[in-house]
């Protein structure tokens, strides 16, 4: 069996283990303890519809057109051409969910029960209305009318919504979707993927009871430490039902941390980017290079850590590999299998990724290159945090394996490595469908 837990804005520093220690997040520190933990492990984009995307088809944004967010007010989505991960294990015979966030497209043609999703439970787009449960196509339980003067304060916006709809419930309801789903599986030999894609740490930012007030980090924190007791549950249920020994279960976030994370760090010393620079909509380090937890039985090494260069674009083809699953040609062809560093042997199949939303960038090897890096307005982070401020309009060259936090621009010192870098990403963006 496979889970994805797939959180929404969570930063690469969130995490107990790698954060603040107020922040206490026991159960992913347990899967930690019982997986591998990936240090550069990337979204191929900062914002939410082109990472997730990325993830279910193993492509970048550039190749599956979803390049920009897709708000429910959007007519379009993942077109129905492409090739999910679900789709691939519906035809190994899995029986598939999809528990959360959808953000690829609300019309029929693009809802998860028509890319290889068995059932679908969500809510589309947490901060954005319809405010109202989706059920596999349609709403969900009695709502014959949308009340569509209703304001939403806790989200800032204002649109239809069922009445009575309540943000703080978002969290504890998808999450108990996912446990029920597993507990249908129980006595089931049938194997199953279950893509659960939280609504948290994303705004708006409504921790519950007891987690309300429990870190030091503010209603931020309390959300990521409600966010770990939601990956709890899941673990939990897998133990409960028997399943626990046979599954294999990862942990990952669609980008970095959301603007709020510059005055939270001024306020509460939190930096959700820990060591990185930038954030959510980022082309820097904190826009993309996010968390990742993997634990398979029999394949990864309890409390193993790997630097190897790995994308979210690499799970298709390495679920591909180990199901002898032949990919078809002009699919997931972005992907590479990931399967040789998960068994903790010395190859990486990866030397060159590429970052896009809107801004482009480049990695190959330690090197970065970023065409016209979004800078922080907020002149005390950036001094607290001694990032040089970058001019718009700018190119900037780093090396992170001796500056990780992409503090010194070697463009000037380094003309050939920045000119080979950019002819790379040159060939990549004229590589589209």
């Amino acid at each position: 069996n496979i889970v994805l837990i797939y959180v929404d804005d969570m930063g690469y520093g969130d995490l107990a283990s790698t954060g603040h220690p107020t922040i206490r997040t026991p159960n992913l520190d347990r899967m930690i303890d019982e997986g591998v933990t990936m240090t550069q492990f990337y979204s191929v984009a900062s914002l939410c519809t082109p990472s997730r995307a990325a993830l279910l088809t193993g492509r970048y944004p550039i190749r599956n057109g979803m390049t920009h967010i897709n708000f429910p007010n959007s007519e379009h989505g993942l077109p129905p051409s492409e090739i999910t991960l679900a789709e691939i294990l519906k035809s190994r015979g899995y029986a598939t969910a999809c528990i959360g966030k959808w953000h690829l497209g609300h019309l029929p043609e693009f809802l998860p029960t028509n890319h290889g999703f068995d059932y679908y439970f969500g809510d589309g787009t947490t901060n954005k209305p319809p405010f109202a449960w989706v059920e596999n196509d349609h709403i969900a339980g009695d709502v014959p009318n949308i009340n569509l003067t209703r304001e939403m304060s806790a989200a800032n916006d204002i649109g239809p919504g069922v009445k009575g709809w309540d943000h703080e419930k978002v969290m504890p309801t998808l999450t108990q979707k996912a446990v029920e789903w597993i507990a249908k599986r129980e006595g089931d030999t049938q194997p199953f993927f279950m893509y659960f894609a939280t609504s948290s740490p994303h705004a708006p930012i409504v921790p519950v009871e007891p987690f309300a007030g429990s870190t030091k980090v503010g209603p931020y924190g309390d959300f990521v430490a409600q966010t770990d007791w939601s990956a709890g549950q899941v673990l939990g249920a897998l133990k409960k039902y028997g399943f626990e020994d046979n599954t294999i279960v990862i942990f990952s976030s669609d980008n970095g941390p959301a603007g709020s994370m510059e005055k939270r760090y001024l306020d509460t010393g939190h930096n959700s980017s820990g060591p990185l620079r930038g954030r959510k909509l980022d082309t820097w380090e904190g826009g993309h290079r996010v968390p990742f937890v993997i634990r398979w039985p029999g394949v990864t090494s309890p409390g193993s850590v790997s630097d190897a260069l790995i994308s979210q674009i690499d799970l298709m083809a390495t679920f591909a590999a180990a199901l002898d699953y032949q990919l078809p040609k002009g699919q997931a062809e972005d992907s590479l299998n990931m399967m040789p560093v998960l068994r903790d042997q010395a190859k990486n199949p990866r030397d060159v990724l590429v970052h896009n939303n809107k801004l482009w960038g480049i990695r190959k090897g330690d090197w970065v290159l970023l065409e016209n890096p979004r800078d922080s307005k907020k002149a005390d982070y950036l001094a607290a945090n001694k990032f040089p401020k970058v001019q718009e309009g700018s190119e900037v060259l780093y090396n992170l394996s001796e500056d990780l936090g992409q503090r010194v621009d070697l463009l000037k010192k380094y003309p050939e490595k920045a000119k080979q870098l950019r002819e790379i990403l040159h060939q990549a963006r004229s590589k589209r469908n």
